[in-house]
């Protein structure tokens, strides 16, 4: 069997093969799923911090937010490099998301977040297609609760109608407290997988 006499070094990119190795992909999707929970959380503790506030700066009560999660595609994942995202992340720009990508930045304004329309996400894709989640997951945005909130029998609070009564925020703590156990969950699950990818990493490093 010939051999060539030039070959292609084993540990060098080869043209058209994506530069990221599978092992370090799956550290990137995990580290993504941990990310994202990290923001799912601050923004159900934001929820029940503020489930008796009955004036906002608007003069309205307080809108229970959730954080929409999409499957990200090789042009919006964060740890992809390459892509706008993850080029972003060594960006010196200002930005109020986690990890300071952009692709996690809620609009804000002086009052405080804006409210964003969200697209609802279509459930078609295959393992390869733009929703099949080989590059981790991904906050589309922060929705507000568009519900009128809850009545309460108060004649003597400040924000009281004329008939007495007083509208507070949608926010059921004790949902609030579910959701915040089932993101810390998934959280520890995404952490428990970055570490396992790590330790393989190091166990190869020693072979």
């Amino acid at each position: 069997m010939p051999i060539k006499p030039i070959r292609q070094p084993a540990l060098l990119p080869v043209p058209g093969q994506q530069v990221v190795r599978p092992m370090f992909k799956s550290m990137g999707i995990a580290a993504s799923g941990i990310a994202a929970q990290r923001q799912r959380m601050e923004v159900i503790a934001q929820n029940i911090a503020n489930a008796d506030v009955t004036r906002g700066p608007d003069g309205q009560p307080y809108r229970r937010r959730d954080v929409v999660l999409e499957a990200a595609t090789s042009q919006t994942a964060v740890y992809n490099p390459g892509t706008p995202a993850a080029q972003a992340m060594g960006s010196s720009v200002a930005s109020n998301g986690v990890f300071g990508s952009p692709a996690f930045d809620v609009p804000v304004t002086a009052d405080g977040p804006k409210p964003i329309e969200v697209p609802v996400l279509s459930a078609a894709g295959g393992v390869n297609g733009p929703l099949g989640g080989e590059y981790g997951v991904r906050v589309a945005g922060i929705a507000e609760d568009q519900g009128q909130g809850r009545l309460v029998y108060e004649p003597g609070h400040p924000d009281a109608n004329e008939a007495g009564y007083v509208r507070y925020p949608d926010i059921d703590t004790t949902q609030e407290l579910v959701k915040l156990m089932d993101a810390k969950r998934i959280y520890e699950a995404n952490a428990a997988v970055f570490s396992t990818a790590k330790s393989m990493l190091r166990a190869a490093l020693d072979i």
